[in-house]
């Protein structure tokens, strides 16, 4: 994988729009908000900004993850949401192909993370000074040498379902960072979030947005 940020130009696929939520479909390849230099301004917070001038962050998905993402419209429906996401109050649910197939259809796991210094943006499982995190998961589809399977987050910490996968001996496919071998040569990290529920800032009705992952 070059390590050029060359990130896809495809439209802003808008998924919902209202007076306080704005939720898009990102591309895989594309920052949720600009890195620094220069060289990595194009973002998605940028292009939503740039066609709706109000719009503000909530959350973020890594450059190479696809799927929902929710924009606040308003300060109010910022707080709110920032809120639901601190609170563990939004569900979130990830499609992910990964390398073998795991003996069982579902679990959970339970390993606590904490940025690997050295070789950051990478993190590592550490059991004295990680973060809790935890991982839901189910087999959808075995595919043979493969596995299409469904990740629920309970926890929301940095590349948690990319080294959960790992540590559980699955690593997701096209995984750059985690990934070795023949898991590692795929044109794309296979990992898309697919679905997001939340509850709505004006009203508190539960909201229900999804994503077909494009894999």
């Amino acid at each position: 994988m070059s390590d050029i940020y060359a990130p896809p130009q495809d439209p802003l696929a808008i998924l919902h729009e209202d007076a306080e939520v704005l939720l898009v479909d990102k591309p895989a390849g594309l920052l949720s908000v600009p890195g620094k230099g220069p060289e990595l301004a194009d973002c998605l917070l940028c292009r939503v900004q740039a066609a709706f001038p109000d719009a503000l962050l909530v959350h973020r998905l890594d450059r190479d993850t696809s799927g929902v993402m929710i924009f606040a419209l308003t300060p109010h429906a910022q707080r709110h949401l920032g809120l639901q996401f601190e609170k563990r109050m939004t569900q979130k649910t990830y499609v992910a192909r990964v390398w073998g197939v795991p003996m069982r259809k579902t679990g959970t796991i339970d390993l606590p993370l904490i940025v690997d210094w050295p070789n950051r943006p990478r993190q590592k499982v550490d059991h004295e000074t990680g973060k809790p995190a935890q991982t839901d998961w189910r087999v959808l589809k075995d595919e043979g040498e493969t596995a299409r399977m469904r990740l629920m987050p309970r926890t929301g910490r940095s590349h948690q379902l990319r080294v959960h996968m790992m540590a559980l001996g699955h690593p997701i496919l096209g995984d750059a960072f985690y990934a070795s071998g023949l898991a590692r040569d795929f044109p794309r990290l296979m990992l898309h979030s697919e679905e997001l529920r939340f509850k709505h800032p004006q009203g508190g009705r539960s909201m229900k947005i999804r994503s077909k992952a494009p894999f």
